[in-house]
């Protein structure tokens, strides 16, 4: 008799906003309907039910004695870092003979990049050629974990590559600087005509309702300046599809280092003919004569 494949736990970061609760419940029902023979459950950190908690017991509840729990967040900070573990390792406690692997956040890979650049076609109206007129100000929740903003640097300059927008500059909404309006400004200064505002979030909640009211009180002085707000990502079926992945991985204790948006893995815009190409050691002209080690031996690509 084959085990069966563990479970799919999806946690989220919890919000006081209804709609974005409930767009997280909706997502985790539309991915147990999308795998029928996975259990699938779906839980908050904070501020909004189920609990995490109330996840694992209603899959234990089912008979499941193994899961894969994957953050359904775009960065690692505070939660995927820190508060998840902690309550996965007290959950393993409560429920003895239950074990768990545990998966990494979303972050910015290219199935999200697909939707960002939808989102911003959409604002746009559809018009692709007006690109290198527009400046993207791609607006994150914000941490007071300087890794976790540095993804979202990560996220902007991803986005930019190969795309044709004039430019991607990133703002925060919470806990970090430049907020939306310190990110217009930037803008701005640097002689953009046309801003698109980008929320880097999941689903609707405060902090995207926050982002669009900034940006409509910013636009309002500063007429000069056409701005727009594109939407949230939402549960689109990359989405689904990349949650999947992230399962997968964790299930087979495949955690990768960035090969997620790695030239030689992923057909990114504007370098697909680097897909497959073989990897050489690197020789390093001023090197002298020692061998630090500087190839690619650690990044292993399956071609």
């Amino acid at each position: 008799m084959t085990t069966p494949a563990p479970a799919l736990l999806i946690a989220g970061h919890g919000t006081r906003d209804d709609a974005g609760a409930e767009a997280f419940r909706a997502f985790v029902r539309q991915l147990g309907e999308r795998h029928p023979q996975l259990p699938v459950a779906g839980g908050f950190i904070e501020l909004s039910p189920p609990p995490l908690g109330e996840a694992v017991t209603e899959l234990v509840r089912q008979g499941v004695r193994r899961f894969a729990a994957v953050p359904l967040m775009l960065v690692s900070a505070g939660h995927a870092k820190g508060d998840i573990p902690a309550a996965l390792s007290r959950e393993k406690e409560r429920h003895p003979g239950v074990s768990y692997t545990y998966g990494r956040p979303l972050g910015p890979h290219p199935r999200i990049l697909s939707v960002l650049e939808r989102r911003l076609d959409e604002a746009l109206g559809g018009a692709r050629e007006d690109r290198a007129d527009v400046t993207v100000l791609l607006v994150g929740r914000g941490s007071t974990d300087p890794d976790a903003n540095a993804e979202v640097h990560k996220a902007a300059r991803l986005l930019w590559e190969g795309r044709g927008y004039a430019g991607v500059e990133t703002a925060f909404v919470s806990l970090a600087a430049p907020d939306v309006p310190g990110g217009l400004d930037r803008c701005a200064r640097l002689g953009a005509r046309r801003v698109v505002v980008l929320p880097y979030f999941l689903f609707t909640g405060i902090l995207p309702d926050r982002v669009r009211r900034q940006t409509e009180d910013w636009a309002a002085a500063h007429p000069e300046t056409e701005v727009r707000c594109a939407d949230v990502i939402g549960p689109e079926p990359e989405l689904l599809d990349l949650v999947m992945e992230r399962y997968e991985e964790a299930v087979k204790g495949d955690l990768r280092m960035n090969c997620d948006a790695c030239v030689y893995r992923i057909a990114l815009p504007g370098f697909e003919d680097k897909v497959g190409m073989p990897q050489q050691p690197h020789f390093h002209p001023d090197d002298d004569g020692h061998h630090h080690g500087h190839h690619h031996g650690g990044h292993a690509h399956a071609h």
